[in-house]
């Protein structure tokens, strides 16, 4: 009621339909999809787990995401948080004994000072909404952890194709030791799921993946809140998938 009220007092109108009142209005919030599913990028980067997405990358969530991470617009973290969390739901839905081992939700690191000149972390917020989710919902252990770091410059991916963000972010993160110690010292079976707000070629969720393996911490799984719409191409390995 108080972000409706103070969505009405600033003028505030719908990403979605452009109607006066909430950002979101109830209308185009019930259209977005409650379904996930398997989101293989075009190229698939060698190795890549399986990603999973909610929504595609384009109408409203595009305005949502944009509005989250570039304008301030931080109420957007409930709604892309539910979004996140559905695609977290499905890429674990199909593990052994997925109830009994906690989850462990990586955030992919944004670009060297990037979150010191938005003053706020996009995607590790986003992630602590999804986690939150999952926790009243299903009843078990979700751990946000952050043990990525951005080792060096990686330049803005706006523009490149799918080589080149794979060159961009190539050898870019790494775990840091201790951060890494108290993760496995504390949740050893833990399932690790790389979470980010879009997918677009997978190369910086391949990044992470990478950067996780290499200090054994496999991830299960990628999860996003949505996924670029591509067009040709050939598809995953023998899988659907949300991309076209």
């Amino acid at each position: 009621m108080l972000d409706e009220a103070l969505d009405l007092f600033l003028g505030s109108r719908c990403v979605g339909c452009d109607e006066p009142g909430r950002m979101l209005c109830p209308s185009c919030r019930t259209a977005l999809s409650r379904r996930a599913a398997v989101a293989w990028p075009t190229p698939v980067p060698d190795g890549l787990v399986v990603p999973w997405a909610t929504e595609t990358y384009d109408g409203a969530v595009r305005a949502l995401v944009v509005g989250h991470k570039d304008r301030g617009q931080w109420s957007h973290r409930r709604v892309l948080g539910e979004l996140l969390a559905e695609a977290v739901r499905a890429a674990v839905s199909d593990l052994e004994d997925p109830g009994r081992e906690p989850l462990l939700l990586v955030p992919v690191p944004s670009r060297p000072g990037a979150g010191r000149q938005r003053g706020y972390e996009a995607t590790a917020a986003l992630v602590r909404a999804a986690a939150a989710r999952l926790r009243r919902e299903q009843r078990r252990r979700v751990v946000v952890t952050a043990p990525l770091l951005v080792s060096r410059g990686a330049a803005d991916q706006a523009g490149l194709d799918a080589g080149g963000r794979a060159a961009n972010v190539h050898r870019s993160m790494h775990c840091p030791s201790r951060a890494l110690a108290r993760v496995a010292r504390r949740w050893p079976r833990g399932h690790v799921v790389v979470c980010d707000d879009v997918l677009t070629t997978g190369a910086t969720a391949r990044e992470a993946q990478r950067a996780l393996e290499a200090v054994g911490l496999p991830p299960v799984a990628i999860a996003a809140v949505a996924a670029t719409r591509r067009r040709g191409g050939s598809d995953g390995p023998g899988r659907d998938r949300l991309v076209a």
